[in-house]
Formats: C-alpha cells, sequence, structure tokens
C-alpha cells in the first residue's frame, strides 16, 4: 500500500523558516498532484498548496509570497519551503498525493508550531 512519510516539522520562531518534506513510496504508479494541507486545533483542514507533476501550482491565498512548493517527480518526493512563518501557521501539516489511478493518499501529518 502507498506510503506518504512526512518530516520536517518542529518548534520555530515567528518571522522563522523551516522545510517540510514528504516521500511516497509502495506503488509502481505515478503521482498527478502532490501538496500539503494543514488543521489547526479546533479548525477545518484546509489546503496550503499543490503541485502537478507538470509543475503547476496551487498556493492559498494566506501563504502566497511566504511558501514555496517544489516536487521530484523521478523521487516522487515534494517539499514545502515556509519563510516568514507566523503564528496562525501552527498546525499539523499533511502531506497529500492523488495518483493518475485517481486514488487519493494522506500522511499522517507532522506538526509546526510558531511560537516565541
Amino acid at each position: 500500500q502507498v506510503q506518504l512519510v512526512e518530516s520536517g516539522g518542529g518548534l520555530v520562531q515567528p518571522g522563522g523558516s523551516l522545510r517540510l518534506s514528504c516521500a511516497a513510496s509502495g506503488s509502481r504508479a505515478n503521482i498527478y498532484i502532490m501538496g500539503w494541507y494543514r488543521q489547526a486545533p479546533g479548525k477545518q483542514r484546509e489546503l496550503v498548496a499543490t503541485i502537478s507533476s507538470g509543475g503547476t501550482t496551487n498556493i492559498a491565498d494566506f501563504v502566497k509570497g511566504r511558501f514555496t512548493i517544489s516536487r521530484d517527480n523521478a523521487k516522487n518526493t515534494v517539499e514545502l519551503q515556509m519563510n516568514s512563518l507566523k503564528a496562525e501557521d501552527t498546525a499539523i501539516y499533511y502531506c497529500n498525493a492523488f495518483y493518475y489511478t485517481n486514488i487519493n493518499y494522506w500522511g499522517k501529518g507532522t506538526l509546526v508550531t510558531v511560537s516565541s
């Protein structure tokens, strides 16, 4: 079965930077869209950023200009570079992969805490 493993979460001060990584494994199928979603306590899960196999990105307005997303199609990895972090960015960040087989997978999440 497909597994998505996130890494890079942790504690960072406001204004700081953090880089999240996600690696997909367990399938020969190719991934159409990879991305990141987040969920803060008491809030709904929301889209942060996605990137297609062709490089098309979709960035949420609340992180545009601060976060960038990239991927390596050959390695089935996706990264989220987060700069100028704010306290409201605190959340569990989940990696997502949507395959060309039309199946969606989620990682277990990695906690990002932005606090002084």
